[in-house]
């Protein structure tokens, strides 16, 4: 950790399991800091799927191997309010099809409870 940083809030939260290969996971931040997403989750042993800087190679290799061309990212929901007017934003968008095809060739989707839910959020390594 360096002394110099400033602090960092990322909540991450579980989507669907894909066996013990990968999970799905939403990813809440709190502050804005370049990289958060990526650094927090390999802080964690569980590095963004495609990721080449903070990301498993070995892993990486066996994502592209079933169609993962990019880092697994995805901006599901942005919101926030505007300064001056104080009137709130919301935006949504669903998983693009390249990163659905890559989810599905994983295979199973469930979540923790066993129950299916919408995806969205990053990959990580499970």
């Amino acid at each position: 950790m360096d002394a110099h940083g400033k602090n960092a809030l990322t909540e991450f939260k579980l989507i669907e399991h894909y066996g013990a290969r990968a999970s799905l996971i939403e990813a809440i931040i709190h502050t804005g800091r370049t990289h958060q997403i990526r650094v927090h989750a390999a802080y964690c042993g569980h590095p963004v799927a495609g990721d080449p800087k903070y990301g498993d190679a070995a892993f990486n290799d066996a994502l592209a191997a079933v169609g993962l061309t990019r880092m697994f990212l995805h901006a599901h929901s942005l919101s926030f309010v505007w300064p001056d007017s104080g009137c709130e934003e919301n935006f949504s968008a669903p998983l693009p099809t390249p990163l659905r095809a890559v989810l599905d060739e994983l295979g199973s989707k469930r979540t923790r409870d066993g129950s299916r839910r919408p995806a969205q959020g990053v990959a990580w390594r499970a």
